[in-house]
């Protein structure tokens, strides 16, 4: 199976062109906080957790895939040693963890460029975060079956005369909870490792990006990401994705993609509010949809015009064939401008349901 990693969506753009101390901190400390806070190998009296090393090798094997190896590193080592006076042939097999260590924190030798061989070791980071942020979302979705079948056992308990301190129900919900508080931390520890090495790059929802300014980062990108990584703004989420990574490689109408992912939004509130009739036609209608007074005007008068606007004269020409006319094109400037708008319009419906 194909796996979207860094190292291949960043390939022709240039980020690194030496490695130094900086790069060479980040990926150690990369690799710290998967190894200590996301995916611990060992247990309290050091030694190996059996689902630890599945995860582990399940890496390794995921990103040597798409890298062309058999392993991250060599799973085997094999040396002479002096044993009662002769050489003696020991080899045995590292732990999945030192595979995947020795070739994430392995010293640059300059048989490939610096920024493809930062690159694939940043996509290891990637995909671990991705993995338990995957993890984390099943816990999520299954959170309310999982309180269903506490609030059973409780009655069962209940009924055979069995008491608990406590509620169990709160204490599930509140462990959901921290599990969720203690993965947002650690993403803000990786994206101000990232910021530290000077580095403009940012981890979000399973995907690290380019993110130019740390301001916007802050103030719209990071409040964007945390309010789409739930699943029913999936669409959203993954279109707001394809177009930055379009605009960092000059790709085809980033903007038409952040375009969607606003339209998504607006749709999704519409079907959720109960609001969509079925007979609207295109994204103005379901505009009106938050407009109109009997579903509680979500939207003024001018918020509407806004919106309508920016899909008639920015989405609407990049959705459409050009025909006779010049195939429409935006400046780098006008496609920031044009996702940071959908960002921000994204941002504040969904803020306002």
């Amino acid at each position: 199976m194909l796996t979207d990693i860094f190292a291949y969506r960043y390939r022709e753009i240039p980020i690194w062109d030496t490695f130094d101390e900086n790069a060479r901190r980040l990926l150690v400390q990369g690799f710290r906080i998967v190894s200590e806070h996301l995916f611990p190998y060992y247990d309290g009296n050091g030694k190996e957790r059996s689902d630890a090393k599945v995860i582990w090798d399940g890496l390794n094997k995921k990103l040597a895939m798409e890298l062309g190896l058999n392993d991250l590193s060599s799973p085997i080592y094999g040396y002479y040693k002096e044993w009662s006076g002769k050489q003696q042939w020991t080899s045995g097999s590292w732990s999945k963890i030192k595979v995947c260590e020795s070739f994430v924190l392995a010293n640059y030798d300059g048989s490939v460029s610096a920024g493809q061989f930062i690159k694939e070791r940043l996509s290891f980071i990637e995909l671990a975060f991705r993995q338990h942020e995957e993890k984390l979302i099943t816990l999520n979705v299954s959170l309310e079956k999982r309180v269903l079948e506490e609030e059973l056992a409780a009655k069962i308990r209940f009924n055979r005369g069995i008491r608990l301190s406590g509620n169990p129900v709160d204490d599930l919900r509140a462990w959901n909870k921290t599990q969720n508080e203690m993965f947002g931390a650690i993403c803000n520890e990786l994206n101000e490792r990232f910021r530290q090495s000077g580095a403009k790059l940012h981890y979000h929802n399973g995907f690290i990006q380019i993110s130019e300014d740390v301001l916007i980062t802050g103030e719209i990108e990071q409040p964007f990401w945390d309010l789409v990584s739930e699943p029913m703004w999936k669409s959203v989420d993954h279109d707001m994705k394809e177009a930055i990574d379009l605009r960092d490689s000059g790709g085809r109408d980033p903007a038409l993609f952040a375009a969607k992912a606003l339209e998504s939004t607006i749709k999704i509130i519409s079907d959720a509010k109960g609001w969509t009739k079925g007979n609207e036609r295109g994204a103005a209608n379901y505009i009106d949809n938050l407009r109109a007074k009997a579903n509680g005007e979500l939207i003024n008068g001018w918020e509407r015009e806004n919106l309508v606007d920016f899909f008639a004269k920015v989405r609407n020409p990049f959705g459409h064939g050009a025909g006779s006319q010049p195939v429409p094109e935006l400046s780098s400037h006008q496609t920031d401008w044009a996702i940071g708008f959908c960002m921000i319009w994204t941002k504040n419906l969904i803020r306002r349901i």
